[in-house]
């Protein structure tokens, strides 16, 4: 187990570290501020990917052409549509995602047993990451259809207040829930495979130069977790991508006809074509 602390959080009794509700609450606090900075900053390239995925023959030039033609026909300003609604969802999400993952994980180590939890640790990395994902998305989800919708029809709202409004005069609670079962089938596995390759991608840094995390100065530590979390983000970014694509195309307006929220989504990715749904606005 010399690699332990490198892939799962030990028990309260090692290294001194007490688990308190403030270890949790910066954790979220940690997890909110990263995720509401990282997906606001990249706001542009969601504002190309979305179109894109609705509307592939149009913004057929790629992510460079992608913006130049929105920036042509639209303006700059254009490509910080959903600004509010991203940065606020995801600090939302990031909270519970990063400080439920924390909560579940840790507390199965206290129940397992540190043993029992090294050897099962990527089922407690999945389990942990599963749980604290599905909550967060019941909250990031109402704000993410305005994002979808607000950048699907430029003409929709005048901001994040008013596009809740408008959404629910227009279609009441469901139209915030219309896209739970592919944001939830996005995010989880999403998740999932972030927590769980990043731990195996950091141990196999740590095992391949023979060391532990408290051997190795925090300026190594710190290049180790970003190298893996560059492995895990680009392996759930292919794994998550074509429920990424169906929740971008239910949430705009008339998507899929009428009927059940999974008799559109049925429809829809009828329409869309299995490669399509894989593919389309992958790059971005």
């Amino acid at each position: 187990m010399s690699s332990y602390h490198a892939s799962i959080m030990a028990t309260s009794g090692t290294g001194g570290q007490t688990y308190d509700l403030m270890y949790y609450l910066k954790g979220a606090a940690a997890g909110g501020i990263c995720c509401s900075i990282t997906h606001g900053a990249l706001t542009p390239v969601d504002v190309v990917k979305t179109r894109v995925q609705l509307d592939p023959v149009k913004y057929n030039g790629g992510l460079v052409g992608g913006f130049r033609q929105i920036v042509a026909e639209e303006g700059a300003m254009a490509l910080t549509t959903g600004l509010g609604a991203t940065a606020a969802g995801y600090f939302v999400q990031g909270w519970f995602k990063f400080g439920g993952v924390e909560f579940f994980k840790i507390n199965a180590v206290n129940a397992m047993g540190e043993e029992a939890a090294w050897n099962n640790k990527t089922a407690i990395y999945l389990g942990s990451a599963a749980a604290a994902e599905t909550i967060a998305d019941i909250f990031l989800c109402p704000l993410e259809a305005v994002r979808i919708r607000s950048v699907s029809d430029p003409e929709f709202c005048d901001g994040l207040a008013d596009g809740f409004v408008k959404m629910f005069k227009a279609e009441g609670v469901g139209g915030f829930y219309a896209g739970l079962l592919p944001i939830l089938a996005k995010q989880v596995p999403y998740t999932m495979a972030k927590f769980s390759v990043q731990g195996a991608a950091a141990d196999a840094i740590y095992g391949s130069m023979g060391k532990t995390p408290d051997e190795l100065s925090s300026g190594t530590n710190v290049g180790i977790s970003l190298a893996s979390g560059v492995v895990a983000g680009v392996a759930s970014a292919i794994i998550s991508h074509p429920a990424d694509t169906l929740l971008s195309k239910v949430n705009k307006a008339g998507a899929g006809g009428e009927g059940s929220m999974m008799t559109r989504l049925m429809r829809i990715a009828g329409e869309t074509g299995f490669v399509n749904l894989c593919t389309v606005g992958l790059l971005p």
